[in-house]
């Protein structure tokens, strides 16, 4: 029920994805006709005493680019799947905007995790800067230089809502890490700090 619910909502979501394969366990995946797909979105959660590093070498050894999702959220078992080749990893309770972003930086080869996975993963480096996403830097970026949600939205293909659960990750992240970007004119200062976004000139307006 919960497959056909997610596969449904994906297919109604994005019309640049494909679903091509819905399936509930291991072998139904390895011997599917459609099988190697682009990417697979793979509960971590399946139960079959598989190891899922063993599950992300066979997958990336056809070619096929993994994103896993999960109820889990231990630092140990999430750097596990990273290690083993995972480009992204989600917690079930993400937006579901997410769960499309994941797969489709996934089929770019980029890495998509969790914002509260990636706080728990980088704990002991509070204080830094917090390790962004391509597409978070993008939305930084775009919206540190002055560009509203809406257009930063259009520019990067995405929707309004799931620009601003972007930002709402970026500015989650840079809290943990004990710096504040509550404003804009706080990310933009902290966009050109980082290098993300590059001031033109000394008295640029904002």
């Amino acid at each position: 029920m919960l497959l056909g619910a997610l596969t449904e909502w994906i297919r109604n979501a994005a019309d640049d994805i494909s679903m091509v394969a819905a399936v509930a366990s291991w072998p139904e995946l390895l011997t599917h006709p459609e099988f190697p797909v682009d990417v697979v979105l793979l509960d971590l959660d399946l139960k079959d005493n598989i190891p899922v590093a063993l599950k992300i070498s066979t997958l990336k050894t056809t070619g096929v680019r993994v994103v896993l999702m999960s109820t889990y959220s231990e630092p140990n078992v999430v750097r596990e799947a990273l290690a083993a080749g995972a480009l992204g990893y989600l917690v079930k309770s993400e937006d579901a905007g997410m769960i499309v972003e994941a797969i489709r930086a996934a089929a770019q080869g980029e890495s998509f995790i969790s914002a509260e996975l990636d706080l728990a993963l980088n704990a002991a480096d509070i204080g830094g800067a917090p390790k962004l996403s391509a597409q978070e830097r993008r939305v930084m970026a775009l919206y540190g230089g002055g560009e509203p949600v809406k257009a930063v939205a259009y520019e990067l293909g995405i929707s309004e809502e799931t620009a601003k659960s972007y930002l709402k990750r970026i500015r989650e992240k840079y809290r943990v890490a004990g710096i504040d970007v509550g404003t804009k004119v706080a990310l933009r200062r902290r966009a050109i700090q980082d290098g993300i976004l590059i001031q033109d000139a000394p008295n640029g307006g904002f």
